[in-house]
């Protein structure tokens, strides 16, 4: 509760306890100076009053839902016992019962007139008060959308480079498959011209050997 409201509170609870015993104690004095004078500080102090609840409820309705809906509902109390006290001064300052009965039937329409019209400006508030909040929920739907959207296209931007990525790797595979295989191609070849070269050398050592072979028959059979 705010601690604004709990002053204004105790102000008016003390004011409207001291202004109810001054009327129990006026109304039982004659007509007199000393009658006037009390009805004039009772009246004083129903202003006082008045003040009061007004800075009480300009308060209630600066403060949170939950918190403003409790203190209004006391507030309308309040308003009630001091609507009774400026009913029961018309009852000390009138000297005509019965116009004091239209007086305090007259007041009693015109409170709860304004008890009307203080319901009706407390559920209008209310449902400005809701659509604000489902207006900034409305905002903060956007907003996580929007984050949402920002998010997504981030994501699509990753994988698109992650792609790229990919094929960048897959076209570098490639080109060393080709380059395997170009290796395979000269390794082969090498290969076979090692092997004709081997054929080529044996041959070669083949005649040789049959060359000496011969010489050296032909040269015992001169022996």
């Amino acid at each position: 509760m705010s601690d604004v409201f709990e002053g204004y509170e105790r102000q008016y609870c003390e004011l409207s306890a001291n202004l109810s015993r001054k009327c129990n104690s006026t109304s039982l004095l004659p007509d007199g100076e000393e009658k006037k004078e009390n009805i004039s500080k009772i009246k004083s102090g129903l202003d006082d009053c008045d003040v009061l609840i007004r800075k009480m409820d300009l308060e209630a309705r600066s403060l949170q839902p939950n918190v403003k809906a409790m203190l209004l509902a006391k507030l309308r109390e309040y308003k009630s016992d001091l609507n009774n006290l400026k009913r029961e001064i018309k009852r000390i300052t009138s000297g005509n019962a019965d116009q004091a009965a239209r007086e305090e039937l007259l007041e009693a329409g015109i409170a709860d007139v304004h008890a009307v019209s203080a319901d009706q400006r407390e559920r209008l508030s209310m449902s400005v008060e809701r659509l604000n909040q489902s207006g900034d929920r409305i905002k903060e739907s956007r907003r996580t959308m929007l984050e949402t959207e920002e998010l997504g296209v981030s994501i699509l931007e990753d994988l698109h480079q992650q792609r790229q990525t990919l094929l960048h790797a897959h076209n570098k595979l490639h080109g060393v498959d080709d380059a395997i295989d170009k290796s395979k191609k000269v390794l082969s070849s090498m290969s076979r011209r090692i092997t004709r070269n081997k054929w080529i050398v044996g041959s070669v050592i083949a005649a040789l050997v049959f060359a000496i072979i011969v010489i050296i028959s032909f040269k015992v059979s001169h022996h």
